[in-house]
């Protein structure tokens, strides 16, 4: 009995692969032999394939994953998280794979948090020392590209083709096809974060519950 071939459409793989078959490159079987994660630099990644074009490509395609993370969505955006200054040195060291963060009460002017030096800098008082026993921030993280939802991936491979696309192919035309699919892709996204995101006009702060009006509960009244 044959077995089933199994393909993953939903990889870093797949999504290079996509980027190769958009600019009329054959595809590959393998990424390399590193355990990659969200921190590898562009020299970590190029020193495993002998092929450059690949280790550019999927540079690109890491680089339109932070790009599009960047921008803080539903899936990768948690306010009120809540960091702890270290007992000793009373400084906070910031994960690696927080692409940004914000003070939790940006009506607080006492205070300006940011990223230094790989740690929580304020910017206010000059200083590293957090005296506070918990700091509570809005942070932007980033994820591997297999734990994003599916939309996301595809707009991000649409996105790093149209990239690859403009430096490896000169084809207006062809750039301008990939743009129409990133727009496409895009507008997915757009749909995916109203709906898990559950906005409305008049906001709805962490930790509270408030329900607007509906108008079609009105004979409910």
């Amino acid at each position: 009995m044959t077995t089933p071939t199994t393909i993953d459409t939903e990889t870093e793989l797949s999504a290079v692969n996509t980027i190769l078959g958009a600019i009329g490159q054959s595809p590959v079987t393998t990424l390399g032999t590193i355990t990659t994660n969200v921190t590898n630099t562009a020299a970590q990644i190029a020193n495993t394939y002998e092929n450059p074009e690949i280790a550019f490509i999927y540079q690109i395609l890491r680089e339109c994953n932070i790009d599009v993370q960047n921008e803080g969505w539903t899936f990768n955006r948690e306010d009120h998280v809540k960091f702890y200054p270290d007992s000793t040195t009373k400084e906070i060291k910031i994960p690696t794979n927080v692409l940004r963060m914000d003070s939790e009460n940006p009506e607080d002017k006492t205070v300006a948090p940011i990223r230094r030096d790989g740690k929580l800098y304020d910017k206010v008082n000059h200083t590293f020392i957090w005296e506070d026993p918990e700091v509570y921030l809005n942070v932007v993280y980033l994820f591997k590209y297999e734990d994003l939802p599916s939309v996301f991936k595809r707009y991000i491979t649409y996105k790093a083709a149209g990239r690859a696309a403009t430096q490896l192919v000169t084809n207006a035309q062809l750039v301008q096809l990939l743009q129409v699919q990133e727009q496409s892709a895009r507008a997915s996204c757009m749909e995916y974060e109203c709906n898990q995101g559950d906005y409305n006009m008049l906001g709805m702060p962490h930790e509270t519950h408030y329900s607007t009006y509906k108008p079609f509960k009105a004979l409910q009244r």
